[in-house]
């Protein structure tokens, strides 16, 4: 085992008030919201709306999955500081736990040592109250941490077309998969494997190149039409 028994730190923001603890089952529909759904209220309605929403999660975590580029982190941040609470991203946790960089463990380890370490580490997250979970981009593609984010958590993926994704991954060098004599086609072919899994997430929500800030509002939005049963059935 790479990662030893661990109790991540998070980014604490302060907890929404009228959190309940109580654990509902995930639902199993998934809403695709595709266009803004901007809510740009006063003070006053933003704490109503936050406060709507943590009470419909009751207690479960909010769960980011999707690509790498498609602004898990970013987006978490700036959702998890709305709705007051705390963020974590897992890799960084997975590189707490480890001890190193997540490209080392891929090199010195193995994918497959690294997927195990990652279920573990996400298996302790889920349990954290009032957080907000953004994860690697092959941990809901894993059968064993996708039941237990299904479990424990409510989903959403952030879908991106190939050339936003592609735009924003070059910007970086630390993406093990795309370490290949041709990213393009291998993001391809992730994306290929990958998107028909992602789609048995809880919630769909279509990143888009706007400000952070407007896909989080979607996020809010498609999160309270699911969890009050408005949201469009599948």
């Amino acid at each position: 085992m790479i990662f030893p028994s661990f109790r991540p730190c998070v980014q604490a923001c302060q907890p929404a008030r009228g959190l309940t603890t109580g654990r509902a089952p995930a639902s199993t529909r998934n809403d695709d919201h595709t266009g803004p759904r901007l809510t740009r209220g006063n003070a006053a309605e933003r704490k109503v709306e936050r406060e709507a929403l943590i009470s419909l999660l009751a207690g479960r975590p909010i769960v980011l999955v999707g690509m790498m580029g498609a602004g898990k982190t970013t987006v978490g941040r700036k959702l998890a500081s709305r709705l007051g609470l705390a963020f974590v991203d897992s890799d960084d946790a997975i590189e707490a736990a480890a001890g190193m960089k997540i490209e080392d463990i891929f090199a010195t380890r193995g994918e497959a040592e690294f997927r195990a370490g990652e279920t573990r580490v996400i298996s302790r997250l889920l349990r954290e109250p009032d957080t907000l979970i953004a994860t690697g981009g092959g941990a809901f593609i894993n059968p064993e941490t996708r039941e237990l984010i299904k479990a424990g958590g409510i989903s959403v993926w952030i879908k991106a077309d190939f050339e936003l994704l592609f735009s924003r991954v070059s910007r970086r060098s630390n993406r093990p998969l795309l370490k290949t004599a041709d990213p393009r086609a291998t993001l391809k072919a992730l994306i290929d494997q990958r998107y028909p899994i992602y789609a048995e997430a809880d919630v769909t929500i279509v990143s888009r190149d706007v400000p952070q800030d407007v896909v989080a509002a979607d996020i809010i939005a498609a999160l309270s039409a699911h969890l009050s049963g408005t949201g469009p059935q599948t």
